[in-house]
Formats: C-alpha cells, structure tokens, sequence
C-alpha cells in the first residue's frame, strides 16, 4: 500500500514548497521511489513541460529533487491570477477557463474526479508526498477542499503541518490551526514542524513542551532560516525567479546550481527534521 504524507501550514508564506522538496529529496536519497502532488496551487510561476503542459514551478522542483521528470498530473490543478479577481485555470496542464474567485469557490468541487485520477497515476511510486495551500482552516472556503485536509481524506494521507517562527505568533497560529480542524481531521495530524528559526533552539524548549502538552501532537523539528535559491512560485513575493538564480552561477549551469541546492536543503532537513519520526509515521496503518 502507497504510503502518503501531506504537508500542510498554518497560512501561505510558512515554508511548504521548499519542505516538501527537502522531504522528497531526503527520502529518495534514501533509495525509495517517491513523488509529490499538490492537487491545486495559485502561482503566475509556471513551468511549461516538453508536451507544452504547464504545472507550478514547485512542483517541477519537487519532481526534479526526486530525480522524475515533472509531469502534468503532479499539480492537475493550476491557478493564475490575472487581476480584478479572475483566475486562469489550467485542468491537468491545459487551459480550461476564468472564472472570478466567487465562482471557483462555488464550483470548485466538480473538479474532484479530475484530481482523484491525476493522483491516481502515482499509485505505482511507495511514497507520496502532497502539499497543501494557504491554511486548512480557511472555514468559510473550506467546503469541497481539494487541497488540504480534503485530499488526506480522499487518499487517506497522514497530515503534518508547517509554521513560520520568523513572522511571529508561531504558538498562537499551531494552536489555533488545530483548534479549528474537526474531530476526524486532528486524527490525520501526527507532527508539528517550525520553520524559518533565527537564534538558539534551547530558548524554545519551554514553549515546545507546553506546546506538545496542550495540542497532544509532537514537534518533529525546528528547522533554521537559511536561503536556499530555488524559484518560488508565490507570485506576490517575486523574491526568486530564474534571472536572479542565474546571477549567483558563478560559472556553474543553471542545473549544476540548483543540484547543489538540493543538496543544501537536504542537508538542513536531514539535520533538523526527526526523519526517523517521518518514517514511522508513514509507516502507521
């Protein structure tokens, strides 16, 4: 039986995408066959396949840190903002249609097949990894969730979620996050990962264990900010695209530097994250 994971935040911006690189890079360098999935993802920064498909960048790196060659239904959902509300839509790397944001949320759940049989393709690899979007928690959109704890109960995926310490209120967001999953999905919850930490972990020990006491779920890791040049696919932050990677070569192809990448964002999760933790949990029944 496959066995799957999904990395979940606490809101965008947390560290989703580049962990869940990091984890698909960690376990396929530990010689399993393993792929990522993102069911619906919101980036301009698409990356256009050799078959002329166009999936989000993140996936095309999750996909590349696995040593696989990107594939349209890795991210069969594909949305692109274009302003005054409306949203590209791309179905399984195709255009598809606009819609205005009230729309989509409105119709979004005709799409459920669609992302059932995208993920089906991936039943031959032993490990999946998906990542959520935004915050699972959003309640007034959360009907026909396609991306968060709605996929884990479509595919039956065991859930960690994600938190960014460096924009403050890190205890406060976990807490509420959980606070506000239902009864089946805190079931789903088996670990809790801080992200983007500057300074001495010994100074977070206290809240940690309060932290553990109060929600019952276990902090698996404290990873530490460091800047890893891979492309971003948050479109409002434009902080990384490929012209600026290419400026830091340094003689080196585009693909040797971001080979290296991925070898640093191994190296920061193998060291910071309990991946013994990740294992047994995809290993629970």
């Amino acid at each position: 039986m496959q066995k799957k994971l999904i990395i979940l935040g606490t809101s965008s911006g947390v560290g989703k995408s580049i962990l869940t690189t990091g984890i698909c890079r960690v376990i396929y360098k530990d010689g399993h066959k393993v792929a990522p999935f993102k069911a619906q993802n919101m980036s301009r920064n698409s990356f256009t396949l050799e078959n002329g498909l166009e999936i989000s960048i993140a996936q095309v790196l999750q996909a590349q840190a696995c040593n696989l060659e990107p594939k349209e239904y890795m991210n069969p959902l594909l949305l692109k903002p274009l302003g005054r509300n409306m949203i590209d839509i791309f179905l399984n790397g195709k255009h598809f249609c606009d819609m205005n944001g009230k729309e989509y949320t409105k119709n979004k759940g005709q799409f459920k097949k669609d992302v059932l049989k995208s993920f089906d393709k991936l039943r031959d690899f032993e490990v999946c990894i998906l990542e959520g979007a935004g915050s699972p928690v959003e309640i007034n959109i959360k009907a026909n969730d396609l991306v968060n704890m709605g996929i884990a109960e479509m595919v039956d995926s065991k859930a960690i979620l994600v938190a960014d310490i460096d924009r403050g209120g890190v205890f406060a967001s976990i807490v509420g996050t959980i606070a506000l999953l239902e009864p089946k999905e805190k079931k789903r919850l088996k670990g809790i990962i801080i992200n983007k930490f500057r300074g001495d972990k010994d100074i977070l020990i206290p809240g940690i264990e309060k932290l553990e006491k109060i929600t019952g779920v276990k902090v698996l890791g404290i990873i530490p900010y460091e800047e890893i040049d891979l492309e971003e696919e948050d479109s409002l932050n434009d902080k990384k695209d490929r012209k600026y990677i290419e400026k830091k070569l340094d003689g080196k192809t585009y693909e040797e530097y971001k080979e290296e990448q991925f070898d640093r964002l191994e190296e920061l999760v193998r060291k910071n994250l309990n991946m013994d933790e990740i294992y047994k949990i995809l290993g629970e029944e």
